[in-house]
């Protein structure tokens, strides 16, 4: 529409007595992770432990959501169903716009490698290769060339203010510096998704905020999703949002 159309309609829309045309409506947001109706039990002898039931989430692109539970109330289980490491009992899990409930292992391990980014507790790197080798190997095994992966990883670790580490190998790195690899290994490959449980819990308070600082930073950069399990309420008041677990459901939290 031009300047003189766009005027125009305005007027139309102000005279008295004329319809008023709806501005177009944006197209909806595709959730980057959605769980709809989904239940977990274990069995345990005789019995069944039901550690989900009938939890509904949203997750969109762009967002940071913090999940505060108490120990044993299901953050992991739900991270891991998430993370298509489980299958659901009953429900369904949209990673984008695609269901995951009748995938088998390979169709799952594969939408993994390419939507899903996993940060733990502990950062999990690789001992005899270096903080470069750490974040070009995700890449490589999904088919990237070596001379790209590598230029994608420096560009990755730079941003992540680890420019003078990349030959480092993770004993010679300090605990923040070792997450940040972590963070960047898990990015690496442009996922929709990033899941972390408790990133932080291992580091003092300083190196704790400027660790989250950074992974706030990325997620914003990068229009990730991230659902990250914390026991730091500090951290947790700075994201978009926060959700609990409460008798097996996600209820959000003020």
């Amino acid at each position: 529409m031009t300047s003189m159309d766009n005027i125009a309609a305005q007027v139309d829309r102000a005279l008295p007595g004329k319809p008023v045309t709806p501005a177009p409506k944006a197209a909806p947001v595709t959730p980057a992770l959605k769980l709809v109706g989904v239940d977990r039990f274990y069995g345990q002898g005789d019995q069944q432990l039901q550690v989900l039931r009938g939890a509904d989430f949203a997750l969109l692109p762009g967002q940071s959501v913090a999940l505060i539970a108490p120990s044993g109330a299901g953050k992991s289980t739900l991270l891991h169903l998430a993370g298509l490491l489980e299958k659901p009992t009953a429900g369904e899990i949209y990673v984008g716009s695609t269901p995951t409930s009748t995938m088998d292992d390979g169709e799952r391990t594969a939408l993994r490698r390419t939507d899903i980014g996993f940060v733990y507790q502990f950062h999990h790197l690789l001992p005899e290769f270096s903080a470069l080798e750490n974040v070009m190997m995700p890449q490589l095994v999904r088919g990237l060339a070596k001379s790209m992966a590598r230029e994608r990883s420096t560009e990755l670790l730079t941003y992540l203010g680890l420019k003078s580490r990349l030959s480092h190998r993770p004993g010679e790195l300090s605990g923040g510096e070792q997450q940040r690899v972590a963070i960047a290994r898990a990015v690496a490959n442009g996922p929709r998704l990033l899941l972390a449980d408790e990133p932080t819990g291992n580091l003092d308070p300083k190196t704790a905020d400027h660790v989250f600082a950074t992974l706030a930073s990325l997620v914003r950069a990068s229009h990730l999703a991230a659902l990250i399990a914390t026991h730091n309420l500090d951290l947790a008041s700075r994201m978009d949002r926060r959700v609990t677990l409460i008798e097996g459901r996600v209820v959000e939290l003020p």
